[in-house]
């Protein structure tokens, strides 16, 4: 077995770079976490291991990718299904132009909140501005947390609904291709 090489750019130190920009380390790197990270303790470990990297070479090599902008960012993606949390829904809010960016971030930080943002309204008809993704175990439960996110808005907020999940899309990051022989 190789001895763990730390992070130079590529495997073997050089800086080269395929033809879609990415040297042959990131494509390494990339093609053995595009399904996640492995769920140990210490999951940079692992992916060194598996390629004969220390795991200080796959953590700089992962930041770097990070500030370059190749990826954007690496945190967990819960299944809330799974979590028991079957009620699902996004929140869609017609808020005063004025305060919805301030509003937006108070909202944003309520812990039942998974995400929230701004959207261009369509008018005549789509009025909203300010979405905010809610999950609950039932839709009583959407419906309390909707009803303390309108609380928040206060005189704000001109109209609302909630539009619940009707199927499970799965999420993915990026993806490599597999490159395929003419024959295939």
């Amino acid at each position: 077995m190789n001895a763990p090489r730390s992070f130079n750019g590529t495997p073997n130190g050089s800086s080269t770079a395929s033809s879609n920009g990415l040297s042959d380390l990131e494509r390494q790197l990339i093609a053995a976490t595009q399904a996640g990270l492995p769920l140990t303790p210490r999951p940079y470990l692992q992916v060194a291991q598996q390629l004969g990297l220390t795991e200080d070479a796959v953590i700089h090599a992962m930041n770097d990718m990070l500030q370059r902008g190749l990826i954007r960012r690496i945190g967990a993606v819960p299944n809330h299904y799974r979590l028991g949390y079957t009620a699902n829904g996004m929140s869609v809010w017609d808020v005063d132009d004025a305060l919805v960016d301030e509003l937006g971030q108070a909202v944003g930080h309520l812990p039942f909140v998974s995400h929230c943002y701004r959207r261009p309204r369509r008018l005549p008809v789509w009025p909203y501005n300010l979405f905010a993704m809610v999950h609950g175990h039932t839709r009583d439960e959407v419906e309390q947390q909707a009803q303390q996110i309108a609380q928040l808005l206060g005189p704000a907020l001109r109209q609302r609904d909630i539009l619940y999940s009707s199927q499970i899309l799965k999420k993915t990051g990026l993806r490599l291709q597999t490159h395929r022989s003419p024959q295939e």
